[in-house]
């Protein structure tokens, strides 16, 4: 029979307050309540359990892996703590809190595949795991398998009706789907559940958006930021909506307030230049285009939009340097090509404008009607058609 000294005790002790700390923090030190959106414990409790963990690891003897392993994860270290419980395993394969923890570190090392493989045997040994059925849910949306995730969201909702998270993810699901009556109807039941909570109202806007129920979209986003002012997205979401509707001057406004919570968003810089743009605020415009490069260099979209407003200005071969360099960005850009064709044609690059055009050509058909009406583009489209010489 083995012995144990002072420093497997003091090993023992440590343990024991890990366990105890778990608790306090509700990461638990059997199963894993994972914290919501992948968060990790922070500030003093952190530092603790690093302490700890480092005490435990110096120790001759880890006689509770488990908690071992729990420590791990509450701090972010999924790789260790799969390790663990992998050992774990080894020993105890039909131990189902080992193998549900093992799938949370999967999930967030990126491995979904694998935790839905060990999900699925944590479901084979016991079926009526809420949270098994919840968290494979979860790995099949990240494997973009939502009809599969939204299979187990029922059935955790079957279980327990009340589980907030599988009715939010329901709806973020159901709307990647295209179902967008019904992630409205999810996202009404959690807020009915839970209210105060911005990002709800904010997908709930966005899948009324989809429906054409612009207005109902716009108070949403309008209680989303009355719950979060600095919810970037429903501003964001609310300025592309007023744009749609023509509503230009709080378009601006909204990606205004939203690119004062994030000064690097591209998007945001593109779509305020078009509203500028709509209002002929031509020169603001431009400076917003610029931006968005700036935030997006590759980005082909503000290259074409800042040539058109350059063409607009007469300045065009500034103009026909962003339509080339939207080109380079992405060679099947129609627009680009297309509006490179007819400011080529008109600038008397005939060559670079065939080869631009018959480009257009062949990934839409559908643009020949419009360079048929351009008398620039016309004799460079029958020439095209007829296999004859370039007009000079």
């Amino acid at each position: 029979m083995g012995t144990s000294g002072p420093e497997t005790w003091a090993s023992e002790d440590n343990l024991a307050k890990l366990a105890r700390l778990l608790r306090e923090v509700s990461i638990g030190d059997v199963r894993v309540t994972p914290m919501p959106g992948g968060g990790v414990v922070a500030g003093a409790p952190a530092l603790d359990i690093e302490q700890l963990l480092e005490a435990i690891e110096d120790a001759p003897s880890n006689s509770w892996p488990m908690v071992y392993g729990n420590g791990l994860f509450a701090v972010g270290r999924f790789g260790e703590a799969a390790s663990v419980y992998s050992r774990f395993l080894e020993e105890e394969p039909d131990n189902v809190d080992v193998r549900f923890n093992l799938a949370l570190c999967l999930m967030r090392l990126g491995r979904p595949g694998e935790a839905v493989y060990e999900l699925t045997t944590v479901l084979e040994i016991e079926p009526e795991m809420t949270e098994a059925h919840y968290q494979r849910g979860n790995a099949y949306d990240d494997l973009g398998q939502g009809e599969k995730a939204l299979e187990d969201y029922r059935k955790t909702l079957e279980m327990d009706p009340g589980h907030l998270r599988a009715i939010y993810n329901s709806g973020v699901v159901l709307a990647k789907l295209g179902q967008h009556e019904q992630a409205v109807e999810s996202f009404t039941d959690f807020i009915s559940m839970r209210p105060g909570i911005s990002n709800a109202h904010l997908n709930r806007g966005a899948s009324l958006d989809e429906l054409g129920r612009h207005e109902d979209a716009l108070d949403e986003y309008a209680k989303a930021v009355e719950i979060n002012p600095v919810n970037s997205n429903a501003h964001y979401n609310r300025a592309r909506t007023c744009y749609y509707l023509g509503r230009f001057e709080e378009a601006v406004a909204g990606y205004s307030r939203a690119l004062e919570f994030d000064s690097e968003d591209a998007e945001a810089f593109n779509n305020r230049g078009l509203a500028l743009d709509a209002l002929g605020e031509l020169d603001d415009a431009i400076v917003d285009y610029g931006e968005a490069i700036m935030a997006r260099p590759g980005f082909a979209e503000a290259f074409n939009n800042r040539g058109a407003a350059l063409e607009v200005l007469g300045d065009y071969e500034r103009a026909l340097s962003d339509y080339r360099a939207a080109i380079a960005c992405e060679a099947d850009f129609v627009d680009a090509r297309f509006n490179a064709a007819r400011l080529c044609s008109q600038l008397g690059y005939m060559d670079e404008g065939a080869i631009h055009l018959a480009w257009a050509l062949e990934l839409d058909p559908n643009i020949g009607p419009d360079a048929a009406d351009d008398a620039h583009l016309k004799p460079v489209l029958d020439s095209i058609r007829g296999g004859g010489a370039l007009p000079s």
